[in-house]
């Protein structure tokens, strides 16, 4: 939670970076217009706004946002001229309501209106969109960390099995067999899986003359031979 706050809180302060530079812009080109040029305060606003966004953009693609995928430049340029041009109408109606509602008309009231008010407004709805629609910083994080979570779990289930066989087919620590190799299983390494697996060891035919049984090899005697040690004894 720590390290998406730190990212966010710079997130925040490099796009506010960055919209300081525009609103100076925007400032200077809106009293430029009005003061100079003479033009109506709603088209001031508008061409202001305009040079702003234009500003905005280069700043938010080549430095906030400069770590995002560039390949689609084309649909983050169209939809962030889109979403700059829902702020320009908010805050170009807050000042059209100020000096053609209200009749607030003075110099001071249309900037206080465009450029303290409807800033505010525009500036939060262009953060969000921004990152949630135009440069797509939630789904990028979540890709991002979804692909680290599959990698972890596939190394997980791969050393699961090596693991589970190493300790079925190991002897204790004492130098007892394990109960598995006590019934006659073996340890065979399995090249598959890195573990070991245990086979049964199968009966061998006894020595040539014998009555047909079968000995098992048990702690590396013969059954048959064991029973001929015994009928040497009892004679």
């Amino acid at each position: 939670m720590r390290p998406r706050l730190e990212r966010l809180v710079r997130e925040l302060a490099k796009f506010g970076a960055v919209g300081a530079l525009g609103f100076l812009v925007n400032v200077a080109i809106f009293n430029l217009c009005i003061h100079t040029f003479q033009l109506a305060p709603i088209r001031s606003g508008v061409v202001s706004q305009v040079v702003a966004i234009g500003t905005n953009y280069l700043g938010n693609r080549y430095w906030t946002y400069r770590h995002i995928d560039k390949n689609q430049i084309h649909r983050e340029t169209v939809l962030f001229f889109f979403f700059s041009g829902i702020g320009l109408v908010l805050e170009n109606g807050i000042l059209a309501l100020s000096h053609y509602g209200f009749g607030y008309t003075s110099p001071l009231a249309d900037n206080i209106s465009k450029n303290v008010i409807g800033l505010a407004i525009g500036t939060v709805f262009r953060f969000w969109a921004y990152r949630t629609w135009v440069f797509r910083v939630g789904a990028q994080q979540a890709q991002g960390g979804s692909g680290a979570g599959e990698g972890t779990g596939d190394e997980a289930d791969d050393e699961e099995p090596a693991r589970a066989g190493t300790e079925a087919g190991t002897e204790a620590p004492n130098g007892h067999r394990t109960p598995a190799q006590s019934r006659g299983g073996s340890a065979a390494a399995s090249p598959a899986s890195g573990g070991v697996r245990l086979t049964r060891a199968r009966s061998t035919p006894a020595a040539s003359g014998s009555r047909g049984v079968r000995g098992v090899e048990v702690g590396g005697l013969a059954a048959e031979e064991q029973r001929e040690d015994r009928r040497k004894l009892l004679k």
